[in-house]
């Protein structure tokens, strides 16, 4: 294409405590990015932030990225849950709950009640009943705030929010109204037997648009639907099919797998299922701690270590590093296994173990989860596409490979969700035929570690013996 007539595409990813906008070219080159950051008001259950400081955040974050460039689309993917309530003229009633927030405990135990977990999954896809599911938050503000109840005439969540802020339409998509729980993700439609129970109007409620839906202009800029942040973050790394999932090792590791159907309600999962930006399901699995484990050894055992220094001393260790195991549940475990309680521990500790022991058995334990996380969501995917800060350790990756006998492929580009909804963005104006074409064209891998034949059988099994001493 030539560069006088080149096109740019925008995408936002608004996070728990910062956002980013990035743009980029119709071949997926980053041409620039800003990142604000904001500190959330906490009080013990309750995590607000100001509602409209969300929008003014990015709009200072679009002037500067749009600086002498004319975007031809923007796309916002957001976190989930979190909820703002507005009156008549539009303003906010109260700050936004963001989705940490657990005053609706009691609620949520309400709405168990009456449904039962089987009968939330099959309508929603979600296995469990939580304070942090807007529904649940609803029914806080009318048992606990009923002059703000009387007072909304509009519901939203984040991206809904922002949408309408630059719009001036009252819309939303479905992937991100997949943990509502007053969302059909089988029928595409509200659920009113949620809604009556909860004491929510439908006319609350934004007109349900697809992912990749133009809805509106910004400033002579087309705005488009996203998606959830971890749906637009596996779009970004080209997760378009079954044949491939994504795992992020952060401080947590958070799995995604596409699926063609819903799975059926089992009592044991805590999976939740959502819908996909391209009309089908994707189900997403999370642990507590998983790159945190070795940040916290590192600043507590070799605060004299960089990270690459750490890969060094723990490469030459064999395999299972000599029977020494590390149970990374530093802040309880979600998945496989739900205990909130249990700790972490090293097991197996000889003499003959040194501080390259230590760290391999991190990197063992949390390749060990990384597999436990695929068996228990009965992935059969070929390849891993692996971000987050773990992505950077070769030893990291190959023992990732070797564990779960998959291809772990780092990708060129760490600005997943962004770059996702920037594809959704080009995708809705027309300047991309379909995601998954375009995903093939201007998704790069950088480097695919393959299984070696290391035989980590041993070294896995050890793990889930342990593991099954505290949870």
């Amino acid at each position: 294409m030539n560069e006088t007539n080149k096109e740019y595409l925008l995408g936002a990813d608004i996070g728990t405590t910062s956002l980013k906008c990035a743009v980029f070219d119709t071949d997926g080159n980053l041409i620039k990015s800003v990142t604000k950051d904001y500190t959330l008001l906490v009080s013990g259950d309750t995590v607000e932030f100001p509602a409209d400081d969300y929008v003014k955040l990015f709009k200072e974050a679009y002037e500067e990225v749009s600086a002498g460039i004319h975007i031809s689309a923007l796309s916002i993917d957001t976190q989930c849950e979190t909820l703002i309530v507005t009156d008549e003229d539009d303003k906010p009633l109260m700050n936004a709950i963001v989705w940490l927030d657990n005053r609706a405990a009691k609620q949520s135990e309400e709405i168990k009640e009456h449904f039962g977990n089987k009968r939330v999954y099959e309508v929603t896809g979600q296995p469990e009943i939580t304070a942090t599911w807007p529904a649940a938050k609803l029914l806080w503000i009318k048992q606990n705030k009923p002059e703000i109840h009387n007072k909304i005439k509009k519901v939203f969540l984040l991206e809904d929010y922002l949408l309408y802020k630059l719009t001036g339409n009252f819309v939303t998509e479905k992937t991100l109204q997949s943990s509502t729980i007053y969302f059909d993700i089988k029928n595409d439609c509200w659920w009113d037997e949620m809604l009556n129970f909860i004491g929510a109007k439908k006319e609350w409620l934004p007109k349900l648009c697809d992912s990749a839906q133009k809805v509106g202009v910004y400033k002579g800029t087309a705005v488009v639907t996203s998606a959830i942040d971890q749906i637009a973050g596996a779009i970004g790394a080209g997760i378009t099919d079954t044949s491939v999932v994504s795992e992020m090792t952060g401080t947590t590791m958070v799995v995604f797998a596409p699926s063609e159907t819903i799975p059926e309600f089992n009592p044991e999962s805590i999976v939740p299922c959502h819908k996909n930006y391209d009309g089908n399901y994707c189900l997403l699995s999370w642990t507590p701690t998983a790159g945190i484990a070795l940040k916290w050894f590192k600043n507590n055992f070799c605060e004299n270590f960089s990270f690459k220094e750490l890969d060094d001393i723990a490469k030459d260790v064999p395999a299972g590093s000599n029977g020494l195991v590390f149970l990374p549940y530093l802040c309880g475990s979600t998945m496989p296994k739900y205990n909130p309680e249990a700790k972490g521990a090293f097991l197996g500790l000889t003499m003959e173990h040194t501080r390259g022991h230590a760290v391999r058995s991190i990197l063992e334990s949390v390749a060990s989860m990384l597999k436990a996380n695929l068996d228990y969501l009965g992935v059969t995917c070929t390849e891993i596409r692996s971000m987050g800060g773990g992505a950077s350790s070769p030893l990291w990756c190959q023992i990732k490979a070797d564990m779960t006998h998959k291809n772990i492929a780092i990708l060129e580009n760490n600005e997943t969700a962004c770059l996702g909804s920037a594809i959704l963005a080009g995708v809705g104006v027309g300047i991309y035929s379909d995601v998954k074409t375009v995903c093939k064209d201007i998704v790069k891998i950088k480097k695919i570690y393959k299984p070696s034949g290391m035989d980590y059988t041993e070294c896995y099994n050890n793990f889930l013996k342990a593991e099954n001493k505290i949870l």
